[in-house]
């Protein structure tokens, strides 16, 4: 019966009077019934299908549920921070350092011979030119002397004369041979000693008059009084001992203060920014707000191998007598920066055992962590000269134990533009190479910045709307 050789009948042909069959009411034949085997899969698939919809009402939810729910814990433990976007550091540096004004000139005066102070004629603070007379000596001892060695000097004169006229007969008596040879030798030999002697005498004489000569002491150079060690009747020594004013040391000490040299050390790191010619302007205590224009005159060409610093040496111009020497001031150098760099301030700086480090929020939200290499020290300001870029934005004031890879939240967007008046008053004041600490920006320094307010609302809507309801709420 089931003979896989018989051919299924075929289908009765399509009555072409159907229609009008139908439309009197003839019932249609009924459609074919599916394979047994579509039967079959029928069911599996309706299974299938019956799962997948379970699945889609009940499980999709639940994964929608808990990503929104990580989604909400995650903007809940987001950070706010604000962040800061780095400027341009100033193109000229000025670097402020200590400096000690000196006389251009200054010299101890001290006797150069034996005696009492007999009157001295300035006292001090007087102003004297070179050559006048500051005290006088009596040495009568010294006097007696010279009066002495002249005697002696006329006695070899007188000696020197004869024995020069003896020899000059004896030698025209020996051309007549009157006289011998041996003894008109003699007589030459005679006068060459006398006019030694005379020559001794006189050199005594004129080493008497030198110390003579000194009982008048007198200034070398022009100048201002500033010390006055004697006073008359002052027994005083020849030479000296310095630092042992009156009997054996100090007469008067002066010094020359229509120039002034300022002396200042400049960091190694700093150096090579100056040389002869430098513009320097000088500040100091009594005189707040004044400037003193200046320039670098020399410079010892070394590093001191003890301070690591240059030794230079400033003039400035101190006719007005306004500067004193001995006293301190503030050097204030122009120097031309290295090269282009940026500028923080302190506050978003953090100090690691790695080095100096900021730590930027990346496109993602995330924290990074960032090594930077400090430059000029601007006070509440630091220079970063490397491993920064002008397009990282910097986290101000972050925690000391914040890591990378921290999702926070960014409240507000400042630029690090410092007002121009502020760039040029900075300093750099350390000796050493930027040693920047954390500090609070100085009273009267101009506030931050603020964000435009279109973006301060943007960035609020969009960190409400990363808020549960009921934080937001």
């Amino acid at each position: 019966m089931n003979d896989p050789t018989i051919e299924p009948l075929a289908p009765p042909p399509a009555d072409p009077a159907g229609p009008s069959t139908a439309a009197r009411g003839t019932t249609p034949p009924a459609p074919p019934a599916p394979p047994r085997g579509a039967r079959r899969l029928a069911l599996p698939l309706a299974a299938l299908a019956a799962a997948a919809a379970l699945l889609a009402i009940g499980i999709v939810p639940r994964i929608d549920a808990r990503a929104a729910q990580r989604t909400q814990v995650a903007a809940q433990r987001a950070l706010p921070v604000s962040v800061i976007m780095p400027g341009a550091a100033p193109a000229d540096q000025t670097l402020t350092l200590p400096g000690s004004v000196a006389p251009y000139a200054e010299a101890s005066i001290y006797a150069r011979t034996s005696g009492y102070i007999a009157h001295w004629s300035v006292d001090l603070g007087a102003h004297v030119k070179a050559g006048q007379t500051l005290a006088q000596i009596a040495a009568p001892d010294l006097d007696a002397q010279l009066r002495q060695a002249r005697a002696d000097e006329a006695s070899a004169q007188a000696n020197y004369d004869y024995a020069k006229s003896t020899a000059q007969r004896w030698q025209d008596m020996l051309k007549t041979q009157s006289v011998s040879q041996q003894d008109t030798d003699t007589k030459v030999a005679d006068m060459h000693a006398k006019r030694a002697m005379l020559a001794s005498a006189q050199a005594n004489v004129a080493h008497l008059a030198d110390l003579v000569s000194y009982e008048t002491v007198t200034a070398p150079f022009d100048g201002v009084i500033t010390a006055r060690n004697v006073d008359v009747g002052t027994l005083v020594t020849a030479g000296g001992t310095p630092g042992s004013p009156g009997l054996s040391g100090e007469l008067f000490h002066l010094e020359q203060t229509d120039t002034l040299r300022v002396f200042v050390d400049v960091p190694q790191d700093s150096a090579a920014g100056v040389s002869t010619g430098t513009p320097v302007y000088l500040t100091t205590q009594q005189y707040p707000g004044r400037r003193f224009a200046a320039h670098v005159a020399r410079d010892a060409g070394a590093i001191d191998p003890v301070t690591r610093t240059l030794r230079v040496e400033i003039d400035v111009d101190n006719r007005d007598g306004a500067l004193m020497p001995g006293a301190y001031a503030q050097a204030h150098l122009v120097l031309p920066s290295a090269a282009p760099a940026l500028e923080l301030p302190v506050s978003a700086l953090l100090f690691r055992p790695n080095g100096v480090t900021v730590a930027t929020v990346g496109a993602d939200g995330r924290t990074a962590l960032k090594t930077v290499q400090i430059g000029r020290d601007f006070g509440t300001r630091a220079e970063i000269v490397a491993g920064l870029a002008p397009t990282n934005r910097v986290i101000d004031n972050p925690g000391d134990a914040i890591t990378a890879g921290e999702i926070v939240k960014v409240v507000s967007v400042a630029h690090d533009a410092a007002p121009a008046a502020a760039q040029s008053a900075r300093s750099a004041t350390s000796a050493q190479p930027a040693r920047v600490a954390q500090a609070a920006p100085a009273a009267g320094t101009p506030p931050v910045p603020s964000v435009h307010p279109a973006s301060a609302a943007a960035a609020t809507s969009a960190a409400s709307a990363a808020l549960p309801a009921s934080a937001r709420g």
